[in-house]
């Protein structure tokens, strides 16, 4: 396991959303990232159907934007959601866990833009799907004055 992605898993675990969600950092890499959400029945939306909550969903799937951006080799110091649009196309399957997985394909000089997808154990049929943008700070550059 890479250096990068142990600090990001421990990075993750002092998120209090994260830990109260059970996140947990699957895969990083160059402006990628994938997040995986166990299912939890303290998350469920809708008790006759045990579906879970969109919000649980889109928390995923912000949370792993946000680390694609700081995993993006623009080397960003810090980021915030600036927007996020989600398109639900189906109920998460109860039982299953979710997975969201971002990309950041595009980085001016203060501004990350995204693409997520969520998936349940059928990855064939998206159980969201989002862009989104972010705000970038980036890392001072070696020797700058602050």
């Amino acid at each position: 396991m890479s250096d990068r992605l142990t600090e990001a898993r421990a990075f993750m675990q002092t998120l209090p959303h994260a830990q109260s969600l059970g996140m947990e950092l699957i895969e990083m890499g160059e402006g990628m990232a994938t997040i995986r959400m166990p299912y939890d029945p303290r998350l469920i939306g809708d008790p006759a159907t045990g579906v879970l909550h969109g919000g649980a969903i889109s928390a995923l799937m912000d949370t792993a934007s946000g680390a694609s951006v700081m995993s993006h080799p623009a080397a960003a110091a810090a980021t915030a959601t600036l927007d996020l649009r989600i398109d639900y196309m189906r109920p998460a399957t109860p039982g299953e866990a979710v997975t969201a997985r971002a990309v950041c394909h595009h980085v001016t000089r203060t501004v990350a833009f995204i693409r997520v997808t969520a998936t349940d154990a059928d990855e064939s049929r998206p159980v969201a799907m989002g862009t989104g943008t972010f705000t970038l700070e980036r890392l001072p550059a070696a020797g700058a004055q602050p």
